[in-house]
């Protein structure tokens, strides 16, 4: 069994931080969100893994690696331009050399790894093993219409939706789905849908089965997911305090402090990651919030938030919620009269003031 990511895509829901930064280095509780799939594959025991990228950055080979420091063996496959999934699978061909692989969609996330989902593709003995999550937008998605028990028909994002599932970004094959995506036209789209592709191989009597994923999934694609993700991540973490607190500080809950950091006089309460060489000083840190490394926080009052690398907050009066900071960005608050609000905001920028 070996493996096959997908990394590429323009993440234009999540801009404007995808404008400088791939989506699936966007860090979920301080961690890039690919390196969440490059960990359930290997936990799967998986070593051959596949990376697709964006050819035009290396932002991703050189993040990564080579894999060992996971105990996999990473090959890096360029795409020259967004085709559609089914074209990231055309891609790999020579790569999977007729085994069995899994193709994970790197921005999607999943509790309890994917093992489970290798051993029904074995106990099933199938072509193809689709993975379905219920949600409440399936017109986002790919969509799969189930008769008696089997499914018999796959639509990439429908207007009206045959079922209240998705098809999940984990799917597993084997060299079959090859054949498949070889006899692909663009959709209306300009792209080879994967959907397409499922919907080939049930057509022409192969075997395709699905499991439901029955614990908590994200595609991460838009904002409130990541949020949604940091959230779920953070909850299962353990506490751990490698930093300073000092004594008029108080830190309740699940709170990961990492080295170098400093609370001082500070509220934090968690579940929340605070990452390294951080200042946090008279102010409030709360629950489902991630601080990137080096990053100082003053007389302000965060929660529900993840902030990346490199910020500043400094006295922001009133409580910052349900957002996500890009790396560098400064926050502060001004002496200068008239009292006013002064932007500096990148394309596709959402701000709410009160």
């Amino acid at each position: 069994m070996k493996a096959l990511i997908a990394s590429g895509g323009r993440g234009t829901r999540l801009r404007p931080i995808t404008h400088t930064q791939n989506k699936h280095l966007i860090p979920i509780a301080n961690k890039p969100i690919l390196q969440y799939a490059i960990e359930a594959v290997a936990d799967a025991g998986i070593k051959d893994v596949a990376i697709v990228h964006n050819a035009e950055s290396l932002e991703v080979p050189e993040h990564v690696g080579d894999g060992s420091r996971w105990g996999v063996n990473i090959t890096y496959i360029p795409q020259e331009r967004p085709g559609g999934l089914a074209q990231v699978v055309q891609l790999a061909e020579s790569f999977v050399h007729g085994d069995s692989f899994v193709f994970y969609l790197a921005d999607n996330m999943v509790v309890g790894g994917i093992g489970r989902f290798l051993e029904d593709f074995r106990r099933n003995a199938c072509n193809c093993l689709l993975t379905l999550a219920k949600v409440n937008d399936p017109e986002r998605f790919g969509v799969p219409e189930i008769k008696d028990g089997k499914i018999v028909r796959v639509e990439e994002k429908p207007r009206l939706p045959k079922s209240q599932y998705a098809v999940a970004g984990i799917y597993v094959y084997d060299h079959h789905i090859f054949e498949a995506v070889r006899s692909l036209k663009p959709s209306a789209r300009g792209e080879l849908e994967i959907s397409d592709a499922h919907q080939y191989l049930i057509d022409h009597g192969f075997s395709v089965a699905y499991t439901e994923i029955t614990g908590w999934w994200k595609d991460t694609g838009k904002p409130e997911d990541l949020l949604e993700a940091n959230r779920l991540i953070l909850e299962n973490l353990g506490p751990r305090n490698e930093g300073e607190v000092d004594k008029e500080s108080e830190v309740s809950g699940k709170v990961i402090t990492e080295k170098g950091s400093r609370i001082i006089k500070s509220k934090v309460r968690g579940p929340a990651m605070v990452g390294k060489n951080c200042v946090i000083e008279n102010s409030y840190i709360g629950p489902f919030t991630s601080i990137g490394d080096g990053t100082e926080i003053r007389n302000s009052e965060i929660e529900y938030s993840i902030v990346l690398k490199g910020c500043k907050i400094s006295g922001v009066a009133t409580r910052i919620e349900g957002s996500i900071l890009g790396n560098d960005v400064e926050i502060a608050e001004t002496h200068v009269k008239p009292r006013v609000h002064r932007f500096m905001i990148g394309d596709q920028s959402r701000v709410e003031v009160a």
